[in-house]
């Protein structure tokens, strides 16, 4: 199978075993620098048991990533890109990206890094070499840690370049060199030269940054993970050979300090000597040749990696598919490793192995976090998809998880916080690209058991005024329709309230007609930047649909408190519309039913909103809340808030205005205070819509209908209402919930 569009091959691999494919590329990468040049420094500094304590700690850490990397390998067919392929699968093509791109830059950089060990090896044992040659005669190349890094890494990519088979292959011969060289050390004696003067060296006793230096020497899963997409069978190979690197790491790394310091009780021979192991060993020069193969096969390993790493991105469109590319039977990323090795070339440059050792292990710390969070949330979730060969307990990984992320900001949490921004940017991009992946991953279930708890929460709590906050059920129709009103609901929930857009259509209409408007109503609302939700609700007509819709749409608890509705101006639907806003006003919700004005069509933005204070104090208290929640909207922001109030006699404005300041001071409300006087014998309306002429909206409380009212007399009410507001701007008509005292929101507590 391939995918010609692009140039990317997706054949398979190679079909690597477990001990060729996974033990020993992560063993030989466990077993490797660190070990040889770094292991006698950490001792040195912190003494036998914190040391022991930074293995024990470190090799935890890994082996929790182990198990949690196991059971979601034998939950999964794991394609190349190890872990970004499982992070991403599992938790998401963005969580992948974000740390498929650092973890990829974090490989590449490894690369140096045990390439950088290589060359201060080869440096420290030989400054020099005589080379004799034809017509030139006898000359000197005086050897320099980044002239050797570089040669060293391109031989390195050129053998990468060509086949990660025979990559694989010298990596045995390695396996053997770094064997004997264990067994010459362990074999070695104290060496006879007197310990360095104590005051030529300054002795660190910080944990984590020591720590830090460690911890890049049981990263050697990585290695394993990303040949995942070159095995035979990775849900039983990567399982097996990653824990059994890990347990053989842990033991080795136990052994080797207990006996550096039993032979040796001076920290300054541990700290000033990075060849320690070399004067300890019986042949000291097997050491030396174990350093040499053990920074070239963990530089190997790494170089087989990162490209399929990037490759793995390409594939799924992160990176620019040529990145992707794949040549000969084994699908081999030569573009990639070229990209790897340019990386790889500035690590060199650095060439300090402390300076890298710290950045490696806040990339990997944070792969393994999310590797540990994948599996621990699947095995919370358990959904029907969830059934691997291999399982974990849910509260292990994510205790791995959390011994990470608190790891990386107990070694720098400067550091930890330019990865976390770093991650995060890399999400935030991917999700502005909206891709869409061709596979599921956990986040609906994570979100199911979310709503679970919240529903339940919800349902043993009486919401009151203090937590209210809108649920809004807005019955537009479709959208292009009467935009106005979604427009207005979105300002007012400013997409911390819930919205949905209720669309009635006819009865008859098919099952997959329903979905299909019921997606392209969504995809509009994205579109315009409306974060709700869309129902699309069959009916005989419109009106019992909104009916039919008002009565049932919700869950349990989460269901709309608020109604938005436009005004029906047809005489012959007054009656029914009457009976729709008593139904509502019975199941206790609020009800906004916006009268457009024929001048300002549409609520873009607003410069002044009027809210006109009526003796029910619940329409009150609820226009107010209202009126504040869509002043802090982006289009709204700059309105002002003017609440009004009207008196039959000038002697009573001052008061009135007194009062009402009084009540804006205490309601801690940004709103100007404006009393009217009625003209005698004049009617209220005409003084409203006088006072509220330039007003961009008003809102307005109307009368609740009476419990046993009839729906033709309230129809009546409704039809006076029209004409008495059919010159207002645009107007919002309020009747509230009179079950929550939404007056209560604006007490000074």
């Amino acid at each position: 199978m391939s995918d010609t569009s692009a140039g990317i091959s997706t054949r398979e691999g190679y079909k690597f075993g477990t001990f060729k494919g996974v033990f020993t590329p992560s063993i030989l990468t466990i077993l490797g620098v660190v070990m040889y040049l770094r292991f006698g420094y950490v001792l040195g500094n912190m003494g036998l048991g914190w040391t022991l304590v930074i293995v024990t700690l470190a090799s935890s850490i890994t082996f929790m990533t182990g198990l949690s990397l196991s059971a979601l390998a034998t939950n999964m067919k794991v394609g190349g890109g190890g872990a970004y392929y499982i992070i991403s699968r599992s938790l998401g093509i963005e969580a992948g990206a974000a740390v498929g791109l650092p973890l990829f830059f974090a490989q590449a950089l490894g690369i140096s890094f045990y390439i950088a060990g290589f060359s201060e090896a080869l440096v420290n044992t030989f400054h020099v070499v005589a080379l004799t040659l034809p017509y030139y005669g006898a000359i000197e190349i005086t050897l320099t840690a980044p002239g050797v890094g570089i040669v060293t890494l391109c031989i390195l990519t050129a053998l990468a370049y060509y086949s990660a088979d025979l990559a694989l292959k010298t990596q045995f011969i390695v396996m053997g060199l770094i064997f004997v060289s264990l067994i010459s050390f362990f074999l070695g004696t104290r060496p006879d030269a007197p310990p360095p003067d104590p005051e030529s060296f300054i002795r660190q006793k910080d944990f984590f940054l020591m720590f830090a230096i460690f911890f890049p020497a049981v990263t050697g899963i990585e290695a394993g993970i990303a040949m995942s997409g070159d095995l035979k069978d990775p849900a039983k190979s990567l399982p097996r050979g990653t824990i059994a690197a890990v347990l053989t790491g842990y033991v080795v790394y136990m052994a080797i300090p207990i006996y550096l310091h039993y032979l040796l009780n001076h920290p300054s021979r541990l700290i000033t000597n990075p060849m320690i192991m070399r004067d300890v060993a019986r042949y000291g020069s097997l050491i030396v040749l174990g350093v040499w193969a053990a920074s070239l096969s963990s530089a190997m390993g790494a170089l087989l990696g990162a490209p399929r790493t990037l490759q793995a991105l390409a594939v799924d469109r992160i990176v620019p598919r040529i990145l992707g590319h794949g040549f000969g039977r084994g699908n081999d990323p030569r573009v990639a490793t070229a990209v790897s090795f340019l990386v790889a070339f500035v690590g060199v440059m650095l060439g300090d192995l402390n300076l890298i050792a710290p950045i490696l292990s806040m990339f990997f710390l944070t792969s393994y976090g999310l590797l540990n969070v994948s599996a621990g949330l699947e095995e919370l979730l358990s959904p029907p998809s969830w059934r691997p060969k291999f399982r974990v307990p849910w509260a292990l990984s994510l205790i791995g998880a959390f011994a990470c992320f608190a790891t990386m900001f107990m070694i720098n949490p400067g550091a930890t916080f330019l990865a976390g921004f770093v991650s995060g940017t890399v999400y935030y991009l991917m999700k502005r690209r909206s891709l869409r992946a061709s596979w599921g991953d956990m986040r609906s279930g994570l979100s199911m058991l979310l709503v679970r708890h919240a529903v339940h929460a919800l349902s043993e709590r009486q919401l009151d005024e203090h937590t209210w906050r809108p649920n809004i059920l807005v019955l537009s129709g479709t959208p292009t329709s009467r935009w106005y009103l979604i427009e207005l609901a979105n300002a007012i929930s400013q997409g911390r309230g819930l919205l949905t857009v209720g669309t009635v259509v006819p009865e008859d209409t098919s099952t997959d007609r329903l979905l299909s408007l019921a997606s392209s109503i969504k995809n509009y609302l994205d579109k315009r930047g409306v974060s709700g939700l869309s129902k699309v609700y069959p009916a005989a007509d419109a009106m019992e649909g909104m009916h039919d819709l008002v009565k049932t749409y919700g869950f349990g608890p989460i269901t709309p408190n608020t109604i938005l509705l436009g005004e029906t101006q047809k005489p012959e639907h007054f009656v029914r519309y009457a009976k729709l806003i008593q139904h509502i006003h019975r199941r206790r919700q609020n009800l906004v039913i916006v009268r457009e004005s024929e001048d300002v069509p549409q609520f873009l933005e607003g410069m002044r909103i009027d809210v006109w204070l009526t003796e029910n104090p619940k329409n009150r208290g609820l226009m107010l809340a209202l009126a504040y929640l869509l002043g802090r909207s982006h289009g709204w922001r700059s309105s002002s808030l003017v609440l009004k109030t009207v008196v039959d006699s000038e002697e009573k404005v001052a008061l009135s205005r007194k009062h009402l300041l009084a009540f804006i001071e205490q309601s801690r409300l940004d709103a100007e205070a404006e009393v009217i006087v009625k003209p005698s014998g004049a009617d209220i309306f005409t003084t409203i819509r006088n006072s509220s002429v330039g007003s961009d909206l008003v809102f307005l409380g109307i009368r609740a209908p009476a419990a046993d009212e009839a729906a033709e007399a309230y129809s009546e009410y409704y039809r006076q209402l029209l004409a008495n507001t059919i010159q207002l701007p645009p107007t919002a008509l309020i009747l509230a919930n009179e079950d929550i005292d939404f007056s209560a929101i604006f007490e000074q507590e």
